[in-house]
């Protein structure tokens, strides 16, 4: 038996690797609207965290919790695709399992970022009041 590792689609190169990566979050970000919407969300955080002048703790709880839904949401779609790939777009009890509890981790990291956006972020509104 050879020990030999023949596979071709083996990344060799770290910057390889690195370029399909980067394709992964291109294609989560042109064909995922979630992905998309997320992003937005990320955007508007950022902002209001300039704006609001978080100190460096908050930083790191609200990048965190952004970074937790978007990690998730790309491993959501991954997970969708493979379902599909395997079930050839045909309703199974088990790809509809495995697509909801995937949507569900993303439902249960949003929450927790939006409960930590609003820890941080609403007193800093509200004392504008």
């Amino acid at each position: 038996m050879d020990s030999k590792d023949n596979r071709i689609w083996k990344n060799r190169r770290f910057y390889k690797s690195f370029y399909y990566a980067l394709a992964g979050l291109k294609t989560a970000y042109k064909e995922e609207r979630n992905f998309r919407f997320h992003i937005l969300a990320v955007i508007l955080v950022v902002i209001a965290g300039f704006v609001l002048q978080v100190s460096l703790s908050d930083w790191l709880w609200l990048l965190l919790s952004i970074s937790i839904v978007l990690i998730t949401e790309v491993i959501n779609s991954a997970i969708e695709s493979v379902v599909d790939l395997a079930t050839d777009y045909q309703k199974h009890p088990l790809a509809k399992k495995a697509k909801d509890m995937a949507a569900g981790a993303v439902l249960i990291a949003a929450i927790f970022s939006l409960i930590i956006a609003a820890v941080i972020l609403l007193p800093k509104v509200l004392a504008w009041f």
